[in-house]
C-alpha cells in the first residue's frame, strides 16, 4: 500500500491530511501519515490572540491524535531533521520528555510521496541581540511564553503608582504586528474586570516599528491608511521608515542610535523557512530558505516530493511569488490533493495559480479593515467595520469546516459560543 507522508500540521498540512484520509485512508488505498512537532494545532493567524490571552489553546486547539482517529490518517509526534530521497525516508529527531529522558529514539519513516508543509519562522535577519531579548510568535509555545510574561508585567504595573507605564515594542508593521498591537490595547482594559482595577490601556505605551515607508506594506494603501488611523486613535505610536539595528535587555536600538525603550519586545518582521531545510542539502532554495517548486508544486529536484505553504517558493506566470499567507496554504493543499490523485491515475498534473481573495486585518474589538477580490469585482472592494469582521471570522470558520466537516465544525462553533459565556474573556493563567 502506498504511503503518503505530510510533514507539518499547519493550515495546509492538516487540511491535506484530512482530505486524503477521507479519500484514500478510509478505503485503505493509501497510508496517510501526518508528522508534527506539536501535539496540538492552532490556526497560525490566531497566534497573536493566544499571546494576549484572548484565545485559549486548551479549548480552541485541535488535538492531532484525536483528529487523526476521526479522519482516517495516522499522526506521529516528531521533528524532521533529515531526508534521504534515494531511499525515500525521512529522519525524525529523538523525542525527549521534560527531564531530557528519551521517550522515542531517532527514527526513520519511509514514504512513496512526501509533502513538505513545515511552514515558516520569524526572520531576525541576524540583527544582534534580537534572539536573546525578544519574543517571537511562530508557535503556540512561544505565544504562551509571551502571555505569561505579559501577565507578570500587568501584575507589576498594577501594583505601582498610577503614573507607571507598561512599555511594549513590536518590530514589524505587517498583519501580525498590527493585530497584536490592537489586541494588547484591548486586553489591558479587560483586566479592570478581573481584580486589577488600576490597570487600563491608558497605562500602556505601545511602539510599532516598521522599516518600510508604511505599515502593512503587502496590502493596499487604503487598508494601511485605515489601520493606521485606528491605531493612532488607540494611542499606539507608529514608527515608519525606522530600521532596528540591535536589541538589548531594555530596548530596540534604531539605525540612528536612538533606543526605543520597552519592558517587553516582540519581533514580527518577516519570515523565512526553517533552517533545517538548508541543512538537508537537497532542495533548490531562495534567499529566505524556501523550497523552489515547479508549477505543479513538485520540488525541482524530486518528483516524489510536493511542497506547500510558507516554506514553498512558487513563481507565478507574471514573475511574482506566492505570498506566505493562510489562503495560499489552503489553495496549495487543494491543488496537491488533486495532483496526488492525478498521479495515482497516471494523468498529467495541474499547475498552481494563486488567487488573491483579498486581505483583512482585525484590530481586536475596535475595527476590522480589508479588501475583497472576486469574480464580481474587476478590482478590489474595500470593506471595514462589522461586515469586514464577519468576513474575517468566516475565514477561520472555513478552515474549521475543512478539517472537521460541516456538522462537526458547527458543533465546535456552538460549543465555543457556550463556553465563552461562562469562561473569562481572557486567559488569566
Amino acid at each position: 500500500m502506498k504511503t503518503i507522508v505530510i510533514v507539518g500540521g499547519g493550515a495546509g498540512g492538516l487540511e491535506l491530511a484530512t482530505r486524503l484520509g477521507h479519500k484514500l485512508g478510509k478505503k485503505k488505498r493509501a497510508q496517510i501519515i501526518l508528522i508534527d512537532r506539536n501535539r496540538q494545532h492552532i490556526w497560525k493567524p490566531l497566534l497573536h490572540e493566544v499571546a494576549t490571552g484572548s484565545l485559549d489553546i486548551n479549548s480552541d486547539g485541535v488535538i492531532y491524535r484525536a483528529h487523526s482517529a476521526a479522519h482516517h490518517y495516522q499522526f506521529q509526534l516528531g521533528t524532521m531533521i533529515g531526508l534521504n530521497h534515494e531511499t525515500k525516508t525521512i529522519c525524525l529527531q529523538s523525542l525527549l520528555d521534560d527531564n531530557e529522558n528519551e521517550v522515542l529514539p531517532e527514527r526513520e519513516i519511509a514514504y512513496d510521496t512526501l509533502v513538505m508543509a513545515v511552514g515558516s519562522v520569524s526572520n531576525d535577519f541576524g540583527t544582534p541581540g534580537v534572539a536573546e531579548h525578544s519574543y517571537f510568535l511562530d508557535s503556540h509555545q512561544q505565544a504562551q511564553r509571551f502571555h505569561q510574561a505579559l501577565l507578570n508585567q500587568f501584575l507589576r504595573i498594577n501594583q505601582k503608582s498610577a503614573e507607571a507605564e507598561l512599555r511594549l515594542a513590536i518590530v514589524g508593521g505587517g498583519a501580525t504586528g498590527v493585530e497584536l498591537a490592537a489586541e494588547l490595547n484591548h486586553v489591558a482594559d479587560l483586566l479592570r474586570i478581573y481584580g486589577m482595577p488600576d490597570m487600563s490601556a491608558k497605562r500602556l505605551r505601545i511602539d510599532l516599528i516598521e522599516a518600510g515607508p508604511r505599515i502593512l506594506p503587502a496590502l493596499p494603501q487604503r487598508i494601511a491608511a485605515a489601520a493606521k488611523k485606528e491605531l493612532n486613535a488607540l494611542g499606539i505610536t507608529i514608527h515608519e521608515n525606522v530600521r532596528v539595528t540591535s536589541a538589548d535587555k531594555d530596548s530596540f536600538i534604531t539605525l540612528d542610535g536612538e533606543p526605543i525603550k520597552a519592558d517587553l519586545k516582540v519581533w514580527a518582521a518577516g519570515v523565512k523557512a526553517p533552517d533545517f531545510i538548508e541543512t538537508i542539502g537537497l532542495f533548490e532554495t531562495n534567499r529566505n530558505g524556501q523550497i523552489v517548486v515547479k508549477p505543479s508544486l513538485l520540488s525541482t529536484v524530486d518528483d516524489s516530493i510536493f511542497v506547500i505553504g510558507d516554506c514553498c517558493a512558487c513563481e507565478q506566470p507574471d514573475g511574482s511569488w506566492v505570498p506566505p499567507r493562510a489562503q495560499s496554504a489552503h489553495q496549495m493543499a487543494s491543488l496537491v490533493y488533486k495532483n496526488i490523485l492525478m498521479t495515482e491515475r497516471g494523468k498529467s498534473l495541474h499547475e498552481y495559480l494563486y488567487k488573491d481573495h483579498g486581505s483583512l486585518v482585525n484590530l481586536s474589538r475596535y475595527s476590522t479593515v480589508g479588501s475583497l477580490m472576486g469574480n464580481l469585482t474587476k478590482g478590489s472592494m474595500f470593506i471595514e467595520g462589522r461586515i469586514a469582521r464577519l468576513v474575517y471570522v468566516s475565514l477561520y470558520r472555513m478552515h474549521q469546516i475543512a478539517i472537521h466537516g460541516w456538522l462537526k465544525a458547527s458543533a465546535v462553533y456552538f460549543a465555543q459560543k457556550i463556553s465563552s459565556s461562562v469562561k473569562p474573556k481572557m486567559k488569566l493563567h
